[in-house]
């Protein structure tokens, strides 16, 4: 009998959403047990733990950001508030036995692949004491997001000058108090406007609160419901920011069979439909100039000179609108274009030389999107992060995996990035990568390693795509140091996404002591033709009989008249 200690292992790297997805297909799907999730953290959610920052909702609407075997009917809105989607991933935690498989307040500082032994060499670090420990495993899932590193701009002169707070909003203090205070809002980059068009709206109702919101590049936003493209540059619709389900609404999600999966599947086809058509370049300005003018009708006319962004839409996300644009009309709430010179010890000092006085800077400026942060080093010496810097930044074969790194699976990885789900993208690498880690578990191949004519050939397919796009005509954190490669963007519909991750392309992978794998796969293949050749037999003897049939009964009438 095989022991515990002889059963493959799988590592999880991180308790958000993509590695807790990855945890419950394990389980529910293989019943497979032997594995842990490590969270840096004392509790599962990922970025929707992380994230407190008053606001912070998705920005994708929430029955289609919800794990496709645990739909909620009971969602109070439109899209989800942080509070709501922490409560339902600690609940499916729960509900499929996952806290035994975690280890918090841990964080994994490399990992190493033996050739000698066909595993992972794991060195994890205990962020409370400080101490290291090690561990292996066969296979190790990387579940860190495409936004684990909080972006503060030390280009900026002075940071550590300023005597009030100072945080980034992904690390939103507990319990801040910001009544009466001075708020400055340092945003300057599309993933950090996301940030920041969520949390000022909620600051910004407190009147005694003012609220600076320094820019340097303006973005594209829309309403939470989708612009639409007519001849009219004002036909868009206005709406709710979040828009409430009714008790109806969710007895009906709750109690009509398939109701809720085809609400579901509408708002995927909403999103999904303008990159499956493509648009002509008319289309194209009718959509900037219906974005144009609801920026306009949106805010003070003092501002329209500056809130409208040179690059078009697309380029940069387009951020949804959660009355930002609108508070941007109170008394309490102000732009400034001017730069930024320095921060000193009570505030900012612009580069028009006003020094403006603030008792906390909130940096919405981000993340690190171009650096891998775990070592991981797999065969002949091939580390994730060198493999990166070789091919001018992130690269990987289907987002998923990296040649000559065995056994290692990426959620989100890179080039990953659409205007959808992210976590339907990721349920979806979530199937592709059990098709090949099940022959691993199974016991019939030691490992599989992506090959790398087969991911260079993806990747010069994607990166062409890519080069006509509109992500290659700005400033961007998608982009290697912000004018290079595009690496996070997926350059077509999500519906190619699904199609393309179905299932693995066996021949773009090296299979590492695959004998028994093989032979399996060759008994499969040939009882299938079996089964397909008889199959087209038995038709052909149906077909052949019923067309001989009406003959014979002709000719035993004809037999029987004679008689």
């Amino acid at each position: 009998m095989e022991s515990a200690a002889q059963r493959p292992r799988v590592v999880i790297i991180g308790a958000g959403v993509g590695g807790l997805s990855f945890a419950i297909a394990l389980k529910s799907r293989f019943g497979f047990r032997n594995f842990t999730i490590y969270e840096k953290a004392r509790e599962v959610g990922g970025c929707w733990r992380a994230n407190t920052y008053p606001g912070c909702a998705s920005d994708v609407e929430i029955h289609w950001y919800s794990l496709s075997s645990d739909l909620n009917p009971y969602w109070n809105k439109s899209h989800g508030l942080q509070p709501e989607i922490q409560d339902y991933w600690i609940g499916l935690t729960k509900k499929y036995g996952l806290y035994p498989h975690l280890v918090f307040n841990t964080k994994v500082i490399s990992v190493e692949w033996s050739d000698i032994h066909n595993r992972y060499n794991i060195v994890a670090e205990d962020v409370l004491t400080g101490k290291n420990f090690t561990d292996t495993a066969q296979i190790v899932i990387s579940a860190l997001g495409v936004l684990e590193i909080p972006k503060i701009p030390y280009e900026i002169q002075g940071i550590e000058t300023f005597k009030g707070i100072s945080f980034h909003s992904a690390t939103w203090p507990q319990g801040l108090d910001i009544r009466h205070k001075r708020v400055a809002v340092i945003g300057n980059a599309s993933s950090g406007y996301l940030a920041s068009a969520q949390f000022v709206p909620f600051v910004a109702a407190d009147p005694s609160v003012r609220v600076v919101n320094f820019i340097r590049t303006p973005v594209w936003f829309n309403t939470r419901v989708s612009l639409s493209v007519s001849s009219s540059s004002r036909s868009y619709s206005r709406s709710q920011p979040h828009i409430p389900y009714s008790d109806t609404a969710k007895w009906v999600f709750a109690n009509i069979p398939l109701v809720m999966r085809l609400h579901r599947a509408y708002i995927m086809f909403k999103f999904d439909w303008p990159s499956l058509r493509p648009q002509s370049a008319a289309a194209r300005e009718r959509h900037r100039q219906a974005l144009r003018q609801y920026i306009l009708d949106s805010t003070p006319s003092k501002y329209h000179d500056y809130l409208i962004p040179t690059h078009p839409p697309g380029c940069k996300r387009t951020v949804a609108d959660s009355g930002y644009l609108k508070s941007l009309s109170l008394p309490n709430v102000g732009l400034n274009f001017d730069g930024i010179e320095r921060i000193v010890a009570n505030g900012i000092l612009t580069k028009k030389g006003e020094v403006l006085p603030f008792d906390i800077i909130i940096f919405a400026t981000g993340f690190t999107g171009d650096q891998y942060p775990v070592y991981v080093k797999g065969l002949d010496g091939t580390t994730v992060q060198g493999y990166y810097d070789v091919h001018g930044g992130p690269t990987g074969y289907c987002g998923t995996t990296i040649p000559d790194i065995p056994n290692f699976y990426m959620l989100a990885g890179p080039n990953t990035g659409t205007p959808a789900s992210t976590l339907f993208v990721e349920e979806v690498q979530v199937s592709y990568s059990l098709q090949l880690v099940k022959p691993v578990l199974d016991g019939l191949v030691s490992a599989f390693t992506v090959k790398a004519h087969a991911t260079d050939a993806y990747n010069a397919k994607l990166q062409e795509r890519l080069s006509r796009s509109v992500h290659t005509q700005c400033y961007s954190w998608q982009r290697t140091s912000g004018t290079g490669k595009v690496f996070n963007a997926f350059p077509w519909a999500i519906t190619v996404w699904w199609w393309r991750l179905r299932r693995p392309i066996w021949a773009h992978y090296t299979a590492i002591d695959g004998k028994k794998w093989v032979r399996k796969r060759t008994m499969e293949k040939m009882i299938n033709a079996m089964k397909v050749s008889a199959f087209v037999l038995l038709s052909l003897a149906y077909a052949r009989r019923s067309a001989l049939l009406p003959l014979y009964k002709k000719l035993r009438g004809y037999g029987k008249m004679i008689v």
